[in-house]
């Protein structure tokens, strides 16, 4: 099994040698990049809520990627149906 260190590495690294190919003039790839916004974008709302399922607090969400749980909930919940009462998820 790869460990996440690993696989964030990697994936990185492509996505950096993807904008390197298109800077040395590969116009017409520069939608597909751009598309990779969109992609991680999705990726992250998908993670976020597998997390919210397993039960982790928007709290505890927001204190790994330095938000608030207001900004958290803010920027994913619409996207994630809700599990507990916001009024007391800490």
């Amino acid at each position: 099994m790869v460990e996440n260190k690993d696989f964030n590495a990697f994936a990185r690294r492509i996505i950096r040698a993807y904008g390197r190919r298109v800077a040395e003039g590969d116009v017409d790839a520069l939608p597909e990049l751009i598309q990779l916004s969109a992609s991680v974008d999705e990726a992250i709302t998908n993670a976020v809520k597998g997390l919210r399922s397993f039960g982790y607090s928007w709290s505890e969400i927001a204190d790994r990627i330095g938000m608030t749980r207001q900004a958290a909930q803010q920027r994913w919940g619409k996207a994630i149906p809700s599990q507990r009462d916001p009024n007391t998820d800490t």
